[in-house]
């Protein structure tokens, strides 16, 4: 229950600042942009269009999630410290670990609203004008959704996991930029270059897996872009796929670990810090 009851706060807190507001108006006004954009090519070169905005949502995901989502949880534990207001929660009969996974919650529950009332706008449009929109695609678009949200909520673990390491918030709204240009492009680009360098010779299957499975934004890559064949032959990626053994379910797997794992450090180190 009290868990519950902080996710509420921290919901309602996020409708006082906008932050509900401004997300969905920024991934719906993008998707809506997407959408007609994308969809003006297609008749020519008879692909479907739910398929071509698939691939678009998913790469605007990898760089526009994780960011939202570091903004909204790197001051959640060391703000609420900075400001006194943390002292103040933990005055009422409530854990520490009930805090941050009620925080956690309510955090998730604001990027998830406006990731699915963003991104559903696009396919409402798509509707709405006319387009094809068939069954395959349609789940293929429904679980780019679902891990986008998963995305999300990797990333919100790693920002409290910061937040609750640092001490105070301009070294967490630092550490968290540093950490989205490492795992959102400064990764990507290394394996690149490695693998063009190597050519084959030394990097294994395996040791590829290991390093996709080392980069969030990377497994979510592979379950949008890979995952389902009729989007995958527009994703620039079917070479990596067949490189790569990795399945959906394992690729989901490292998501939910890379929620979970950071998750359960950031509520140690809280439960261990001083107030």
């Amino acid at each position: 229950m009290n868990i519950l009851i902080i996710a509420a706060k921290e919901i309602h807190q996020a409708i006082r600042n906008r932050w509900v507001l401004a997300a969905t108006l920024l991934l719906a006004g993008l998707a809506l942009s997407l959408t007609f954009l994308g969809s003006a090519p297609t008749g020519n070169v008879g692909v479907r269009t739910l398929d071509v905005i698939i691939v678009s949502l998913s790469s605007l995901t990898i760089f526009l999630v994780p960011l939202i989502a570091l903004l909204m949880s790197h001051d959640a534990i060391v703000g609420e410290m900075e400001r006194g207001t943390m002292l103040l929660l933990l005055s009422y009969p409530v854990a520490r670990s009930q805090v941050l996974f009620g925080k956690f919650l309510g955090h998730l529950a604001v990027l998830a609203f406006a990731t699915c009332l963003g991104y559903g706008l696009a396919v409402a449009a798509l509707a709405a004008t006319g387009g094809r929109i068939d069954g395959d695609s349609l789940v293929a678009f429904v679980a780019m959704i679902g891990s986008s949200v998963l995305l999300g909520a990797a990333f919100v673990a790693i920002g409290y996991l910061v937040s609750a390491l640092v001490r105070d918030r301009g070294t967490a709204a630092g550490i968290c930029i540093g950490l989205w240009l490492l795992l959102v492009l400064i990764y990507d680009m290394a394996l690149l270059g490695v693998l063009a360098l190597d050519q084959g010779r030394s990097i294994s299957a395996a040791a590829l897996n290991v390093m996709l499975l080392a980069n969030p934004t990377d497994a979510y890559r592979l379950i949008n872009l890979t995952g389902f064949a009729n989007v995958s032959t527009f994703a620039g990626m079917a070479g990596l796929a067949q490189t790569t053994s990795l399945t959906v379910p394992v690729l989901l797997t490292a998501l939910l670990g890379w929620t979970l794992l950071p998750l359960g450090l950031a509520a140690l180190a809280f439960s261990r810090r001083e107030l």
